[in-house]
């Protein structure tokens, strides 16, 4: 993608002045304690930039409200529509509720419940299909026959525009990182992130991380260009993008050194440890860092200052310990 449009270091700064409090400047938690030393030495620093604390229990509001200031007022007036797992479908309905309009949002029967609720609590319409393929088809004709307009899920500069302010914020809340480890379903957030992170500092190691059952960018860097895989089955239902998309596939590949993917299993173990070393009940797609981290990536950042992405966590009780107990 010859054109492909990668946002200055002072266009993000715009950015996050133009998002203001709408969106929350999360915290960076350092993990400090004799279990962290256990397992990913002594000499290993982290610090985890808690976006499960933003508006809507996740960093998708970020790159929705780019996108939804970008929308003239006739635009607004119409409304917009989404398809969704559920944390986007969360971030549209809290968009438009912020902007005062409305949201229609399409997501899969198999959403989680709380993610549903959380959607219908902004006053969003949801609407409920049989797969996240149908999804993508009802959202189009919701488009054609009301006059919405689509908020993409993760693609596309203005929603890189909004994530990108989250590598801001960690960048100058964290010196001399040696390597950041983010979160992929479709790539939007780390497209982002690794959009301003290695601007800032070009010696930063950028990582990605996707379930083995949603590895939609891994195959993508594999065949160099955007790929769908056929069936999405993981535990993280958030990162369970049916395909990447050519914008933020290109973005993530100028900027990313790697992606890896990890199991249920350990996202269910990294979801324990944050509960047990920080009370962090995070859902899979969150704990997939820390995972990549724990296992796929220990000995590589051993003894390194590493950042960690904690992507969101809007989960119910039954969900979180099913998760936990059956993985």
């Amino acid at each position: 993608m010859s054109d492909l449009k990668i946002h200055t270091i002072e266009e993000i700064q715009s950015a996050r002045q133009k998002l203001g409090n709408k969106v929350r400047h999360t915290p960076v938690w350092e993990w400090k304690s004799h279990e962290k030393d256990a397992i990913f030495g002594k000499q290993t620093q982290l610090h985890l930039k808690l976006e499960l604390f933003q508006y809507g229990g996740s960093f998708k509001a970020r790159g929705t409200l780019m996108n939804m200031f970008n929308l003239s007022d006739e635009q607004l007036q119409r409304g917009v529509t989404a398809v969704s797992a559920g944390n986007h479908a969360i971030s549209v309905a809290y968009g438009a509720k912020t902007l005062d309009t409305s949201a229609k949002v399409v997501m899969p029967e198999t959403a989680n419940k709380a993610k549903v609720e959380r959607c219908k609590s902004f006053g969003a319409e949801v609407v409920l299909v049989e797969n996240v393929h149908t999804a993508f088809e009802k959202v189009k004709d919701i488009e054609e026959d009301e006059g919405r307009h689509f908020i993409h899920p993760f693609e596309g500069p203005l929603t890189a525009l909004g994530t990108a302010t989250v590598g801001l914020e960690l960048a100058n809340q964290v010196s001399n990182l040696d390597a950041v480890i983010v979160p992929v379903g479709g790539g939007g957030l780390i497209a982002g992130i690794a959009n301003y992170l290695k601007q800032f500092n070009p010696q930063i190691k950028m990582y990605g991380v996707e379930p083995e059952g949603a590895d939609s960018m891994n195959r993508s860097f594999a065949t160099g260009r955007p790929e769908e895989i056929e069936k999405v089955s993981t535990i993280a239902d958030s990162l369970g993008a049916p395909h990447a998309a050519p914008y933020s596939f290109e973005l993530t590949r100028t900027f990313v050194d790697e992606m890896v993917t990890v199991t249920d299993a350990q996202l269910a173990d990294s979801m324990e440890l944050l509960f047990n070393e920080m009370k962090l009940a995070v859902e899979p797609a969150a704990a997939s860092s820390t995972a990549a981290l724990q296992y796929q990536l220990l000995d590589e950042l051993r003894g390194k200052r590493v950042g960690i992405i904690v992507c969101g966590t809007n989960i119910d009780l039954e969900t979180y310990y099913s998760n936990i107990t059956e993985n």
